[in-house]
């Protein structure tokens, strides 16, 4: 994030925390149940990312502890648990996904490896891969849904989606998007989208090892 922009992050921070302490108890309790019926979960992680909202450090504080403010409106503390939970097995699972796309490649043929400072896949010195890997949510009325955020600063020419089950236990499908078309640092995926994102969906990887294996000069000419 640019120094500018953390500024302004903060200096946002700042003004929203202040404003809590003008809310009623009430008021600040009605903001977090409305957070809850919309996630279906709450974390600290899922109320500091909600834009206006009072911080999670803002509730601890008000009401003793973020626990607490949970069961004031009815959210099971085992399911922030849960929560995170989950997103730690997910972070685990990154580097093996990402030694699964090594591999693959490798086998088919292709010069691979993995940049360790930005975690981008080097393929043939032509092009760069990232994986992100997509939690599954399902919303208060069953739907699923994954939320991603892409670090665009990292510039990687494809970017592979991993989208999770709905037990957050192994990848669905897979999503490859060039760089040409991220138009955005987030992005929400449905169980079905429209085509222009659906087009970039598979079921394997298979296809991008065989578009990356080199083809031999003879071949070419």
């Amino acid at each position: 994030m640019a120094v500018v922009e953390r500024e302004l992050f903060e200096a946002a921070r700042t003004i929203i925390s202040a404003r809590s302490f003008r809310l009623s108890d009430e008021e600040m309790l009605q903001s977090l149940r409305k957070l809850y019926q919309q996630k279906g979960l709450l974390s600290g992680i899922v109320i500091d990312e909600c834009e206006g909202m009072p911080s999670s450090s803002a509730y601890s504080s008000r009401f003793g502890s973020l626990l607490r403010a949970y069961g004031l409106v009815g959210f099971t503390p085992d399911r922030d648990y849960r929560y995170v939970e989950i997103n730690r097995e997910l972070r685990k699972l990154h580097p093996e996904i990402v030694r699964e796309v090594l591999d693959g490649l490798r086998a088919a043929g292709s010069d691979a490896w993995q940049d360790l400072q930005t975690d981008r896949v080097i393929v043939n010195g032509e092009f760069s891969l990232s994986v992100v890997v997509a939690r599954c949510v399902e919303t208060p009325t069953g739907l699923l849904r994954w939320h991603l955020r892409f670090d665009t600063s990292l510039a990687p020419d494809i970017t592979i989606v991993v989208r999770m089950d709905s037990a957050n236990r192994a990848p669905f499908d897979y999503y490859l998007f060039p760089r040409i078309d991220m138009l955005s640092e987030k992005l929400r995926l449905g169980e079905e989208n429209t085509l222009g994102l659906d087009a970039y969906r598979f079921d394997g990887l298979e296809l991008l090892y065989d578009i990356a294996t080199p083809i031999p000069l003879g071949e070419a000419a």
